[in-house]
């Protein structure tokens, strides 16, 4: 058993676990670039990897054809879809906009010992630069401040969102994490004045640099081939 299958409790696990399971793990080789437009998605081998059977990885292409990321060819298999650089930043506006409204409404919510917290989580990412825990630190920011949206829904879509970003996604990119920094701490600046239109403006921001900086290193590593 796979230490996936392992996390999940085995086989007993229900069919919608283990179908978001494998719907995570193509969005993150999808938008990871490790799966590009055209290339026909290895069903037999992605099962075995996740240690699940056919069944939920066929559910999940299924799903995420509706997401636009699969086209499914009848007696042919699934295709990653012709994803444009647009469809990318979209999927990162889409990010962004629900964190904005998610900030915004944080600002109104959050607890004194709240913004201490994420002023704690701030510092810590600014003295420790390794990427492991620069990238926990960084969820664990984004975190705190969506569940003071307290809206169960907008939690529910950002997970989905947020799980396409693979792990290490900017870490080749030290640029990239200096102003991730800055915008946390402008984001966090806004929370701390009560200031919910300005957090949800900055943290929108935050999340479109990212997208352009998502279409920048999948362009370098050949993502599309025109």
């Amino acid at each position: 058993m796979t230490a996936t299958a392992r996390a999940l409790g085995g086989s007993g696990e229900p069919s919608s676990v283990l179908k978001e399971i494998a719907a995570q793990e193509i969005r993150r080789l999808v938008f990871g670039g490790v799966l590009r437009p055209g290339t026909r998605v290895d069903q037999e081998a992605l099962a075995r990897r996740l240690g699940v059977s056919k069944l939920p990885v066929r559910e999940a292409l299924i799903a995420l054809e509706g997401e636009g990321i699969i086209q499914v060819v009848p007696r042919r298999g699934a295709y990653v879809a012709q994803l444009s650089r647009e469809d990318i930043r979209d999927h990162y506006w889409m990010l962004g906009a629900i964190s904005g409204l998610a900030a915004e409404r944080a600002s109104v919510n959050l607890s004194d010992d709240d913004l201490g917290e994420l002023d704690r989580i701030a510092t810590a990412m600014e003295d420790d630069d390794t990427a492991e825990s620069n990238e926990r630190l960084n969820f664990e920011f984004h975190r705190v401040i969506n569940r003071g949206a307290r809206s169960r829904r907008l939690i529910s879509e950002l997970k989905m969102l947020s799980s396409a970003i693979p792990t290490g996604f900017y870490d080749v990119h030290p640029e990239w994490v200096a102003w991730g920094l800055r915008d946390h701490r402008e984001i966090l600046d806004a929370l701390c004045a009560r200031s919910g239109g300005m957090a949800k403006v900055l943290t929108e921001g935050h999340f479109l640099r990212g997208g352009n900086q998502a279409v920048a290193l999948l362009e370098a590593q050949g993502f599309w081939a025109d």
